[in-house]
This record gives structure tokens, sequence and C-alpha cells, in this order.
């Protein structure tokens, strides 16, 4: 990690907010020299059944950033979302800031584009977004320095993204107890992850990590941050020194049974899109569904 600036007295105040329908924390991360802010992974609520769109989980971000007087200078997104919808156009449109996410977006694009059957208007080159990031990128909010980590395996887009000493790991990791996300959407790797992981894993002991999602494993309460240190020991999956073979094994056997996310049709339109809702020729909003297409 001697390549990444790490400055460990940095420590930005991170709010959570969850998101019940989709187990989802959002976050909003200020620098603690300046009345800058970033949200990462925000959520655009739907009733997919009703096909109702909308907005009171960002406007409770919106609210608390109005109310502490911060500037919203990027959301983040740590990569597709495939189980809750962006909200990040919204906010935008009311605060401002730059919608980020990694450079192989152009991937999701292009393998997504042809499940949907996508015409030529749909551009693959992440255009929607106004910044792509690569391995190591870095940028500012107010004056902490920020940086991105590429760690596919989960898809081909994830970046863990660290601020100061806080790092937001998307579906990368979950809490020691709920091990790592799925490896088997278009373009995961099972292999990738674990080689992805061990990079984050590899940033300083005490660097706080905050998780993307959390289910309650076991019946406990939902929690969102732990450290480095907390991983490596314990971590269910990845934790105690297991190895990538162990890992792979396990990762692909589990995957094999699980379910399709209730969400993944309308997230990948949407989120490969910036968070925009995709229209028909007329300029309404709609959704396709692919029959056998996913």
């Amino acid at each position: 990690m001697s390549d990444y600036p790490l400055n460990m007295s940095i420590k930005p105040e991170v709010k959570a907010f969850f998101d019940e329908a989709t187990n989802t924390i959002s976050y909003v991360v200020k620098d603690p020299a300046s009345n800058a802010c970033a949200v990462v992974d925000s959520v655009m609520d739907i009733d997919y059944a009703a096909g109702r769109i909308t907005y009171d989980h960002a406007d409770r971000m919106i609210a608390y950033i109005e109310a502490e007087g911060l500037k919203l200078e990027w959301l983040i997104e740590t990569h597709v979302h495939a189980d809750h919808l962006s909200a990040a156009p919204y906010i935008q449109g009311k605060l401002g800031g730059k919608i980020g996410i990694g450079e192989n977006i152009r991937i999701v694009q292009d393998t997504f584009g042809k499940v949907f059957n996508e015409g030529t208007e749909f551009q693959r080159d992440g255009s929607q977004f106004d910044a792509l990031f690569t391995e190591g990128s870095r940028y500012k909010v107010g004056e902490m320095e920020c940086f991105a980590i590429h760690t596919p395996g989960h898809t081909p887009a994830c970046m863990v993204h660290v601020m100061g000493n806080a790092a937001f790991t998307g579906d990368t990791l979950f809490m020691p107890d709920g091990g790592s996300a799925r490896a088997d959407f278009p373009g995961g790797d099972a292999g990738e992850l674990y080689d992805s992981i061990q990079k984050v894993l590899a940033l300083p002991d005490d660097m706080r990590l905050f998780m993307c999602h959390d289910y309650g494993p076991n019946g406990r309460d939902i929690q969102w941050e732990t450290t480095v240190a907390e991983e490596k020991a314990h971590n269910i999956h990845v934790g105690g020194g297991k190895t990538r073979e162990d890992f792979v094994a396990f990762r692909t056997e589990r995957d094999s049974q699980l379910a399709v996310p209730k969400l993944i049709i309308p997230s990948l339109q949407v989120n490969m899109r910036a968070g925009k809702i995709p229209t028909d020729d007329n300029g309404n909003p709609v959704l396709k569904v692919p029959v056998n297409g996913l």
C-alpha cells in the first residue's frame, strides 16, 4: 500500500443511513477541516410491484447535509449495484457535486446493454458519470485527500474508496460474521474477489471499514463499521489466513445456491446510467424485463 497517499491523522466524520428495504447503508462523509462532504452509495426507493419511485431515503440524506451546512462535492458509487437503485442524480440535482464510479463501468454497460437490448443511443463509454476512477485515482473532499482501489471480483467495476482513515468497501467485504459478497454475476470471479480483499486487508490495521450492506446474521443488530484488524482476524470467509484455493471453492459452491437479487432488473438498468431511469421514445420512464435474459 506504499503507493497510496495514507494520512492517518485525518479522521472524517461519517454519518450512516440504513435502508431497511434493501439492507443498504449509505454514508455522508465530512472533511474535518472544512464543510465539504461526499455521499457514498445513495439509495432511491422503488415499489417494484407498483412501478413507483420515491425519494424518502435520499431526502433524509439531503436534509442532514443541509442542516449541517455542508457542501456536497462528490457522489461516489462503489460499483453498479444489483440490489438497490442509486439516488445520485436526484441528490445532485438538489445539492450539486460530481458522480463518480470505476472506469470498468464500461464493461458492465456493454454486458447489460446487450441483456436489456439497449439501442445505439445508450452510450457504453461511462459518459453518464462525471468521473471514472482507476486504480489509485486521487481526488479531494475539501482538504481531505482520497483515493480509489480497484477491487474486482463481485463486479468488474468495484472500487474501495479511502477517505482519511475510513475506507468504504462497497460489496467487496461484509462485516466479519457476514463474510464476502457473491462473485457469480457476469464479469465476477471468486479468485479476483479474494485478491481484491487482500488489497483491502493490506491497509493499516486501524483503518476503519464501512460496509455497503449488512443483513444481521444470526439475529444480531445491524452493523456497518469494523476495522482491517477485525476482518483479518475474524472474517468467516477470508480471515485467519484462509487460502485463495479454499475461498474460491467455498465461494463457488455458495454462489450456486443463491437466488437472483429481487431488484436486479430495475437496479442494473438505472445504475448503469448513473442513477437515471431509462425512457421510451416518448420520454416516459420505463423499465424492461428481459425474459430468460438474466
